[in-house]
């Protein structure tokens, strides 16, 4: 898949829309030029053909057992085994969490909006690396955004508010899809808001890297999950890693929780994994570079 590249611009990485045109469609249009497997259009959520509508899949027993089906087999193919249904369904929420994460976290950290969306105005097709988000919905912005006069706009009080509305956003989506995730992933509520918390958290740091803008990007990350945030848990946990001789390697996290990815691969255990120890780490780092 190809995408039009977004106007973008080295300070912030993306230009905010004219006010006319779609308050959020430059974030979401740089998504798709940092990320081609990550295609997002504001169109109207559709299900079936490969498309599914996240309410659907929160709320349809029959829509999420296919989808857990389909990630087995997706997970056979790539490891050789199936895996535990629990580690399968944990990378299945994975697959529609992440980008879920993304709807929000990257308008606000590009453009100082957030977008009101609920699990009925989005749909997304994993094969194709789709995402579709219903047009027109309401947002939150800071008062002198020029967007605060659009008919959709929600103005906050400030930059603290704006954050909570971020929260607010993410967990009213995300919400009916741990609910409907958590028999087979055999976690807790609080296991499952961790895992909410890494979403949205890795979403950040992901594309502050493609941006420039790591340490940017992750003193957000700080300031929107310090560790105090109900329903989240845990914080966003990014730090330096550094080695015994006092080597700087970069930043990286310790995730809330984990994934079981060494349940298919135990050599390949995540590098933000709390499991994963900071020697390896280091050792995963210098085998890439």
């Amino acid at each position: 898949m190809t995408t039009p590249a977004p106007a973008l611009s080295s300070a912030s990485g993306a230009t905010a829309a004219d006010p006319a045109d779609s308050p959020l469609a430059a974030a979401y249009d740089t998504a798709g030029a940092l990320v081609p497997g990550l295609r997002i259009t504001e169109e109207a959520p559709r299900h079936g053909g490969g498309w599914l509508r996240t309410d659907r899949l929160a709320g349809d027993r029959a829509v999420l057992e296919r989808f857990l089906a389909e990630e087995r087999e997706r997970t056979r193919r790539a490891y050789g085994a199936p895996g535990r249904p629990d580690v399968a369904a944990g990378l299945a929420l994975h697959r529609c969490a992440w980008p879920a994460a993304s709807l929000f976290t990257l308008p606000w950290f590009l453009l100082r909006r957030v977008p009101r969306i609920a699990a009925a105005d989005v749909s997304f097709h994993p094969g194709r690396g789709r995402v579709t988000v219903r047009p027109g919905l309401r947002f939150h912005c800071l008062p002198d955004d020029p967007a605060a006069a659009l008919p959709g706009a929600l103005p906050v009080s400030g930059e603290a508010a704006l954050r909570d509305a971020v929260r607010a956003a993410a967990a009213g989506y995300l919400s009916p899809l741990l609910e409907a995730f958590r028999p087979r992933l055999r976690r807790g509520r609080r296991a499952l808001w961790g895992l909410a918390t890494d979403e949205l958290a890795g979403s950040l740091w992901y594309f502050g890297r493609l941006l420039g803008r790591e340490r940017e990007a992750v003193a957000a990350a700080e300031r929107l999950l310090p560790g105090v945030t109900a329903p989240y848990t845990g914080r966003a946990g990014f730090r330096e890693l550094t080695a015994p001789d006092g080597t700087s390697h970069g930043v990286t996290r310790d995730r809330v929780t984990c994934c079981l990815f060494y349940t298919l691969r135990p050599e390949e255990t995540c590098s933000t994994c709390p499991r994963t120890c900071d020697t390896q780490r280091i050792e995963q780092l210098n085998r890439i570079r």
